[in-house]
């Protein structure tokens, strides 16, 4: 291949997003994209746009934080700017249970490492002032334990994954936020997994002082838009003290091109980055979608599609290790135990999106992020189980479709 060789158009095929995220963008998000006017990033209609995100993301968050807005990129993106206010030589308690909490946990240890501990080990730096209370794999993180660390440390921060999706496991927000109120410390929460599927209000948990999600699981947007953050008075406060060293990922620069400078709300944003109209109009539909179904009403979807889910898997002899609500993690039968990459992989070769857990024990994943119909679960179960049957499995598919089948007549007959 010479190097002026022109490649074939790149044509990606629909798949079924069948895993822990990003999610399956809904129809309108994609339209808004593709549909907006060539604009200037500073143009009136994009400044407005996202003036009124950041409005709705107040609503979706349940919170009066005046720093709430969204950050240009994925959940990584909106994750790098919360821990921003982490500085060299503070300390911090994070809680792993599981691979992105793992990775949250890395990112503080980056962020505290001190110039002599990060040139001692550049990509994996062990500060003295961080320490990483690690849950085994498959388990929640308690407020108990929360508590017992804070006590006994005593730190500045302390972060924590509210959903977990490298092990399916919901963590304890509120006895997070409780420890940190006891002790004085301030919470960081990785919302990337949780906004937009549970029904809860970041105000009602004052012990967390900066939340960040992504814009590509529960609100249903593309990746590469717009990643929600919201912060507390005492979090900027804080920040305003001791600055930080980035300054794209900046919380208060990144707000000041919405709309928002010196803690208060202002017509029309100053310039900071360049925003993509794009973007901006895909995430403004999104959100626009999201409050149109109402948290609470999506929250109640996602618990009720992934019972239906959870059963029939269980129905061909998978063991079921998860408590989210969007995400069902699971055991292959024991005959089958092995040989998760190998189903996985299978089922990628038929555009069915489907995910192994990325650290051991292996597993497999299986997520309904936007497929909230018993028409998009039961394609997910009827595919799962012949990919299970053509590794050699004993699960029945009309055992498994007589289970889903229970759970959705079962509740049209209770309505």
């Amino acid at each position: 291949m010479s190097a002026d060789t022109l490649f074939p158009k790149l044509d990606i095929p629909a798949t079924i997003a069948a895993g822990p995220g990003p999610g399956n963008t809904d129809a309108r998000v994609l339209a808004a994209f593709s549909g907006a006017g060539l604009a200037d990033h500073m143009h009136g209609d994009v400044l407005r746009g996202m003036v009124e995100c950041k409005l709705m993301l107040r609503r979706i968050w349940g919170t009066d934080n005046i720093h709430t807005f969204g950050v240009a990129g994925t959940g990584w993106s909106g994750l790098d700017v919360m821990f921003s206010a982490v500085m060299p030589g503070d300390k911090v308690v994070v809680f792993t249970n599981g691979t992105f909490s793992g990775i949250d946990g890395l990112t503080v240890r980056m962020k505290a490492a001190t110039a002599e501990e990060l040139a001692a080990n550049p990509l994996d730096p062990r500060p003295a002032s961080v320490v990483i209370v690690d849950i085994p794999h498959g388990q929640s993180v308690t407020g108990e334990i929360v508590e017992t660390a804070l006590a006994q440390h005593k730190p500045k921060w302390a972060a924590m994954a509210h959903w977990e999706t490298g092990s399916g496991r919901i963590n304890d927000i509120a006895g997070f936020s409780a420890a940190c109120e006891r002790h004085d410390v301030m919470g960081l929460v990785d919302a990337v997994s949780s906004l937009g599927v549970e029904d809860f209000r970041i105000d009602d948990f004052p012990g967390v002082h900066g939340w960040a999600s992504c814009p590509q699981k529960g609100i249903c947007c593309l990746p590469l838009t717009y990643a929600p953050v919201s912060f507390t008075d005492r979090y900027i406060e804080t920040l305003r003290a001791i600055g930080t060293r980035s300054f794209v990922h900046h919380p208060i620069l990144e707000a000041r091109h919405w709309g928002i400078i010196d803690g208060k709300d202002v017509d029309k944003g100053t310039y900071h980055r360049t925003h993509s109209a794009y973007a901006v109009a895909a995430f403004h539909e999104a959100l626009r979608i999201t409050l149109q179904q109402g948290v609470a009403n999506r929250a109640k979807d996602y618990a009720y599609h992934e019972a239906a889910l959870r059963r029939a898997v269980e129905a061909l002899g998978c063991e079921v290790t998860s408590n989210m609500t969007s995400l069902v993690v699971l055991n292959l039968p024991g005959d089958l135990r092995g040989r998760e990459m190998e189903l996985v992989q299978n089922c990628r070769a038929r555009n069915f999106g489907i995910w192994p857990t990325l650290s051991a024990p292996v597993q497999v994943r299986i997520g309904i992020l936007n497929l909230l119909s018993r028409a998009a679960v039961t394609d997910i179960v009827t595919r799962f189980a012949e990919a299970i049957r053509e590794l050699g499995g004993a699960g029945d598919e009309a055992t498994a479709l007589a289970a889903l089948d229970a759970h959705y007549d079962n509740a049209l007959a209770a309505e």
